[in-house]
């Protein structure tokens, strides 16, 4: 398939497809934050060949970075007749030319209101959402405890120097290495690894 739009590292992308192989036994995956699905088309690859799922968590109007004036603001991904950033048609385009709908089960909503209703433990959380403080707290806060036993929590854009990029991830992360359910497993690039005890 065509390139995806996103933020993920070929690099990163292996060592998440790693990450899922070491836990799929465990059970499926759910992402926050997906964007066009860069990153869920990097775990179906996964998923498809050990018959697991990828839920996908995104509201898809864009986090703050997204918006009109930000860093981060696609303006291909402007939608005019909503008058707001909108990524889900690109996102089912790529997810039908993909061919890989079998695997991945799309969720559109917030995090806190699609928190609220999943019930199923999960084998790897990815927390790529939102990345203001309160939103990448709220992300960590609403599921973390779906993680299953020797599952991991994978966060990205994870950045120790404050002056290589914003701090939320790197808080989230050190409040989970921090506390007394998580075991860190380190960074990788920007990925910052734990397993749940």
């Amino acid at each position: 398939m065509p390139d995806v739009k996103g933020f993920l590292s070929d690099k990163e992308a292996e060592k998440l497809q790693e990450l899922f192989l070491n836990v799929y036994h465990l059970g499926n995956i759910l992402e926050i934050g997906t964007y066009c699905g860069k990153s869920a088309f990097n775990f179906a690859k996964v998923a498809e060949r050990k018959n697991r799922i990828v839920y996908t968590v995104d509201h898809h109007t864009g986090s703050e970075e997204h918006q009109l004036g930000e860093e981060y603001h696609d303006e291909k991904l402007f939608d005019e007749r909503l008058n707001k950033f909108n990524t889900l048609p690109e996102f089912l385009n790529n997810l039908i030319f993909s061919k890989m709908g079998k695997c991945i089960v799309p969720i559109i909503a917030k995090s806190e209101k699609a928190s609220k209703i999943f019930e199923e433990k999960i084998a790897l959380l990815f927390i790529d959402g939102g990345h203001s403080l309160e939103t990448a707290i709220n992300d960590y806060e609403c599921w973390k405890n779906k993680i299953c036993s020797g599952g991991l929590l994978v966060i990205h854009d994870v950045f120790p120097n404050p002056q290589d990029g914003g701090r939320p991830p790197f808080e989230i992360y050190s409040l989970a290495k921090e506390s007394k359910e998580f075991k860190d497993h380190g960074i990788y690039e920007t990925l910052g690894m734990l397993e749940k005890i």
